[in-house]
């Protein structure tokens, strides 16, 4: 029902965001208790010291697969772009983000930093290796204006274009899982 709404703004040429600050608290840092500080010095070096796994879950994308298929055309032809996955994967992490504030934050010295804000580092490959730019806000952007920005950031990527200020700073990163 989204997609059909009257007022969607055409989105004309993409430009990077920069981080909007506005008057909320985008940051929130909280004392850790002693106990909390020991936590978090050992399994950082239970993490310096011992084999890192990686785990797969499978999930089924019946309902988005479906969802894309169906809307796929009309949404290439308002906005220019397709509808790829990675909108859909990044939506889902914001929301797990919001509803995990946990996931959304780091550790610095004796303090936890809740991140009111997120953005989100997608892996793009390149032929001179992985690099990963940053989607600004994305909890703020809507399934077009995520897949343009992925557009415009993996192209920037491949041509050797990407800024260091456009890979630094992701709340929370994800994996290019589009091949799959």
């Amino acid at each position: 029902g989204h997609m059909n709404k009257a007022e969607q703004p055409a989105i004309k040429q993409y430009e990077l965001p920069k981080s909007v600050v506005s008057g909320e608290q985008r940051e929130e840092r909280v004392k850790m208790s002693k106990i909390r500080q020991v936590i978090a010095a050992r399994l950082k070096a239970s993490q310096n010291t011992a084999a890192i796994l990686t785990t797969f879950n499978e999930i089924d994308m019946k309902n988005v697969m479906d969802l894309r298929a169906k809307y796929k055309d009309a949404f290439e032809k308002k906005y220019g772009i397709k509808l790829g996955f990675m909108s859909f994967f990044i939506k889902a992490a914001v929301q797990a983000l919001k509803e995990i504030a946990e996931i959304n934050a780091e550790i610095s010295g004796d303090e936890i930093i809740y991140k009111h804000y997120y953005d989100v580092g997608v892996a793009v490959g390149t032929d001179k290796g992985l690099v990963v730019p940053v989607i600004r806000g994305a909890d703020q952007m809507s399934f077009a204006e995520i897949e343009l920005t992925l557009v415009a950031l993996g192209k920037k990527a491949r041509e050797g274009k990407l800024q260091v200020s456009e890979m630094e700073g992701a709340t929370f990163t994800i994996s290019n899982g589009g091949v799959y």
